[in-house]
Order: structure tokens, then C-alpha cells, then sequence
């Protein structure tokens, strides 16, 4: 099957499976939404935090959050098993898997005051759940927000505006920083002055389109990497004490219109192309890689299935959301779109980038060649570019506005994940009462030098952040199966049906455990302690909140049986 038809086909199952699916099997017969009953976003309404939002506008923050650089790394690297697997589990797992879980984290703190799942798992599970919860989550978090600061970094670094390196677009830098002005004058001027939203949106769109035509031909340079860092963390910080109704929101649903406007010139440059596909169709044994299973589905991570997406649906998004029924909407949907951008990193690989089998080959060589985080984001970049070419559009400039997209998503996930570590540290601070903590100002410090000890820190040589990457999808996938079985203990105990959730649950956490187990025997086995210390930890974190688990759905039977 061509690449074209065989895109065709997923675009009518995303479609599909919303409709009678998400919106007919698990809104009305398993969650049985209900708009007469007031969300967290109402009954605890502040104008900081708690604030009900138009759907289409949380559906953009939301996507925009979600929406980082994993979807486009792991399919970029899992490809090096042939298209058919990474393609399979980028859709299937998503409509089966990924986006039940983030859809079940939103309505399940919708209707819990806007907690988070570490807080719902404390109120299901039993209150030791609630503390490992929160380390699992302020390790994942930390971790994936400094590496995407770090990522960012290298990006913009361009010390030489005669001799800028093939990895760095500094042409990114001033559409990104212009972006916060934007999107803070308008938040003013919406929610202070109550001017029409969609003129608001309409202006800043237009205004964020003209400064990123500006940034291609004005790329800011004469910076080192470690300064630009030191600028994503004030810029962190800033964003996370702010309330979302100046920044986050209006930032996120900005971000999210320009990458709408990515993804169709993508889509429509690729059925321009309707390029062949490069890569083999399976490639079960490539140098130096681990198992396709259970291999596969970690390093896809985001790309399907993601803890990291139940933390912001029950963190921002689900202290937004106006009504049940725009639930399935954002976060089923949003899922998809996160989904999709998978997709396209796949077909950008396996199709776009490379104009033969040769070329692949010798790209996807071994393991050790395929796992670098700025070549794949290279290779994406490369690959949607030359579909964006189809359009007209020179190649050049096709690379660099799908740079300034790249370098968009990773901030919003940025400045949304420190909003959400800075909740992780209160919750923290509650749990071992230390009051300090629930200090917006103080929690967020913490946050923020949380993230900065993962992009400046170094182990071995390389920053933390890098040097325990390999520790993100693992973690990432036992957050979400974690998740999964907290949703699934709240059917169980409502007596509702549970298969849906129950089975992802066992399929994520057993994969994902077996994979974290021979992670940790490969790091001991190559001396790589801090791998072996942090990676053995949250394996046991993660098995403690399973038998947790088992242990409070055994209690009724083990009474009926009485």
C-alpha cells in the first residue's frame, strides 16, 4: 500500500473512532457525561488557575501543551524498525490506548475540583499512592522539561552569523520571544478590556505569521547555548506565576493555530509528492537496537501513549474545562492531533527525507547512529520541508518555518510544564507538610531549578538531561499506565465498565515494566549507576502503586466471598 492510500485509510479510523467510540461508547455509556453538573472550572473559579474556557481555545492550549518535541523524536527513531510497526502503534495505540487515557485523566479531575492524578490516586487508591505518584511525576516532568530546554538551546545557539551549524535555527528566536508579547497583549485586552476574542485571535495570528516571516530573514546569532537556556528558565518561571489568562492560554491556542496551518501545508504537500516509501515495511533486527518489543512502544512514547498528557489534563486543561460534553472533544481529539504530527514525523522518515532505500539505510545504519535527539529532529524537519517545497515554497524557507513550529511546541510544553511541576511541588508540600512549598513563588523556584539541574548538571560528561533520557519513555509509560489503572479502580468501584481502560492498563504497564527491568540489568551491566539508582527507584514506585492497586480491587470480592 502507497504511502498516500495507506495515509488515507488512518485519517478515516482517527474520524471513525471519535464519533462512535470516544463520543458514543466512553462519553455517554462508560463516563456517562453530564453538563448539568458544574465542573472544577466553575466551582472554583479564581481567574489564575480555575478558569471555564471556550472549548476551541482549551482545545489549543491543551494540543499546544501536549504537543512537544516526543511525538516528533520517538517515531523518528522508532522507524528504524520498519514503517508498519511504528505506523500501527502510532494510530491504533493511540485510539485504543493514548487517547482514552488522556480523555478518562480530564473528566476524572473535572469532576474531582481539578486534582491531579496523584491526588485522585490517593482518594482511590489509598493515601500512600499520593507521594509516589508526585515523585514519579516531578521526575518525569523535571526531566523531559530540561532536556526540551536543552534541545531548545542548541536550536537557537548560532555564535557565528557567517557559519551557523546545520542543527541550529536561529531564525526560530525571534518569532518564539516576539510570540509572549503577542499573546500577553492580547490575554489584556480579552479578559481586562472584553474586546471580541476572535478579533483578539484573529490580529495575533496575523501579527505571529508576519514576525515569523521577519525571523526567517532576521535570525538572531552572536548567542552561546548556555545563555539561551538561562532565558527559557526566567521565561519558565515567569509563565508559570503568571495567570493562564495572560500568557498560557492565549500563547497555547496561538502555538496551536500555526501548527493547523503546519500540518495542512504537510498533508497537502505530501499528497502533492505522494512520495514512496524509503524504508522496509518491517525491519525486525537492526544493529545494535534492543527487542521490537517491548522497545517499540517506549520509544514511541508520546507518540501514542503518554503519562505526561495526564498530568496536563488533570493539571491546566482540567481546571478549564467549561463542560463535560467538551471533554471527548480536547482530550480524545487532542490526542489524535497528537497522534497526526506522529504520523507525519513517521512519513517524513520513511517517505520525505529520504529519496531511496540507499539513503535510509545508511541514515538508520545501527542503533548507536539512529538515537541522537538533533539528528532526528533534523531528519523532520528535512522530510516536512520537502512537502511544504511542493507548495512552492523554497526549501530553504519550507526548513525554517517548520523550525519555528518545532521550537514553538517545545516552549508551550515548557512553560506548561513548569506550571505543572510548580502543582506537583505544592501537592509535595501538602502531603509532607511542609508549607513552605505551597508558596506559588517558592514552588515554582523549585520548579524551575528542578529543570535546570537536568539542562546544566552534567553525569558522565553530558548534561543530566540527556544522559538519562533513555529513563523518559519508560517512566512516561509507567505514569500513563499508572493513570489508567487509577481510572479504571474508579469504574470498578462507580460499577462501570472497565475493560476499556483495564486491558490498555495491563498492555502499557506490563510492556512498559519488562522494559524498564531489562533497562536497568543493561545499566548495571555497563556501570551506568545513576542509571541503575533513578531508573530502580521509580520501577519500584510504580510496582508499589500496582499491588496498592490489586490490593483495593481484591478487598470487595475478598468480602463477597465472606
Amino acid at each position: 500500500m502507497t504511502p498516500v492510500m495507506m495515509t488515507i485509510l488512518v485519517l478515516c479510523c482517527y474520524f471513525l473512532f471519535f464519533r462512535f467510540y470516544a463520543k458514543g461508547l466512553l462519553a455517554r455509556k462508560v463516563f456517562q457525561i453530564n453538563d448539568a453538573e458544574p465542573t472544577a472550572a466553575h466551582h472554583m473559579r479564581d481567574d489564575i488557575d480555575y478558569l471555564p474556557t471556550n472549548k476551541y481555545i482549551l482545545f489549543g492550549h491543551h494540543y499546544a501543551s501536549i504537543a512537544g518535541l516526543a511525538p516528533m523524536l520517538g517515531p523518528a527513531i522508532a522507524v528504524i524498525w520498519g514503517w508498519v510497526p511504528a505506523l500501527l502503534w502510532v494510530v491504533f495505540g493511540t485510539l485504543l490506548i493514548g487517547a482514552v487515557h488522556d480523555f478518562t485523566a480530564l473528566i476524572l479531575s473535572a469532576r474531582n475540583g481539578g486534582k491531579s492524578m496523584g491526588s485522585i490516586a490517593s482518594d482511590v487508591i489509598g493515601p500512600r499512592t499520593r507521594l509516589l505518584f508526585l515523585l514519579v511525576i516531578f521526575f518525569l516532568v523535571a526531566l523531559a522539561m530540561g532536556v526540551f530546554v536543552l534541545v531548545i538551546s542548541g536550536l537557537f545557539a548560532a555564535p557565528d552569523a557567517a557559519n551557523i551549524p546545520a542543527t541550529a535555527h536561529p531564525e526560530a528566536i525571534f518569532p518564539t520571544y516576539s510570540l509572549m508579547l503577542i499573546a500577553m497583549v492580547i490575554g489584556f485586552f480579552v479578559y481586562k478590556k472584553n474586546y471580541p476574542v476572535w478579533l483578539m485571535i484573529g490580529i495575533g495570528f496575523v501579527l505571529m505569521l508576519i514576525t515569523t516571516w521577519m525571523g526567517l530573514d532576521m535570525p538572531i546569532t552572536g548567542f552561546a547555548a548556555s545563555d539561551w537556556t538561562w532565558s527559557l528558565l526566567i521565561y519558565a518561571f515567569i509563565a508559570s506565576v503568571l495567570p493562564v489568562w495572560l500568557l498560557l492560554q492565549p500563547r497555547d491556542f496561538l502555538n496551536s493555530l500555526l501548527l493547523y496551518l503546519a500540518l495542512m501545508m504537510m498533508l497537502i504537500g505530501f499528497f502533492m509528492l505522494s512520495p514512496d516509501w524509503a524504508a522496509p515495511a518491517v525491519n525486525a533486527h537492526p544493529e545494535g537496537a534492543p527487542p521490537i518489543l517491548p522497545f517499540l512502544f517506549i520509544v514511541i512514547a508520546c507518540g501514542a501513549v503518554s503519562g505526561f498528557h495526564g498530568i496536563v489534563a488533570s493539571g491546566t486543561t482540567a481546571k478549564q474545562l467549561d463542560k463535560e460534553s467538551d471533554a471527548p472533544f480536547v482530550g480524545y481529539v487532542g490526542m489524535i492531533g497528537e497522534s497526526l504530527l506522529a504520523l507525519l514525523a513517521v512519513l517524513a522518515t520513511t517517505a520525505g527525507a529520504f529519496s531511496n532505500r540507499g539513503e535510509w539505510e545508511h541514515f538508520y545504519a545501527s542503533w548507536d547512529h539512529a538515537v541522537g535527539l538533533h539528528q532526528k529532529l533534523g531528519v523532520f524537519i528535512q522530510g516536512n520541508a520537502n512537502f511544504i517545497h511542493q507548495l512552492g515554497i523554497p526549501l530553504d524557507y519550507a526548513a525554517a518555518f517548520i523550525s519555528v513550529v518545532v521550537v514553538g511546541f517545545a516552549m508551550t510544553s515548557v512553560d506548561t510544564g513548569a506550571r505543572l511541576l510548580r502543582y506537583n511541588i505544592q501537592e509535595i508540600g501538602q502531603t509532607l507538610g511542609v508549607k513552605l512549598l505551597e508558596n506559588r513563588y517558592i514552588s515554582t523556584t523549585v520548579a524551575v531549578a528542578a529543570i535546570g539541574f537536568f539542562a546544566f548538571f552534567e553525569v558522565n560528561g553530558k548534561p543530566a538531561g540527556l544522559f538519562l533520557w533513555t529513563l523518559f519513555g519508560t517512566t512516561n509509560q509507567v505514569l500513563a499506565g499508572l493513570t489508567l489503572l487509577t481510572v479504571s479502580i474508579y469504574l470498578y468501584r462507580k460499577r462501570k465498565p472497565i475493560l476499556y481502560t483495564m486491558l490498555p492498563m495491563l498492555l502499557v504497564l506490563g510492556t512498559t515494566i519488562a522494559g524498564m527491568v531489562m533497562g536497568v540489568m543493561d545499566a548495571y551491566a555497563s556501570s551506568q549507576w545513576t542509571v541503575v539508582l533513578v531508573g530502580g527507584s521509580i520501577l519500584l514506585l510504580a510496582l508499589w502503586v500496582l499491588v496498592e492497586g490489586v490490593l483495593v480491587m481484591l478487598k470487595p470480592r475478598l468480602a463477597e466471598s465472606e
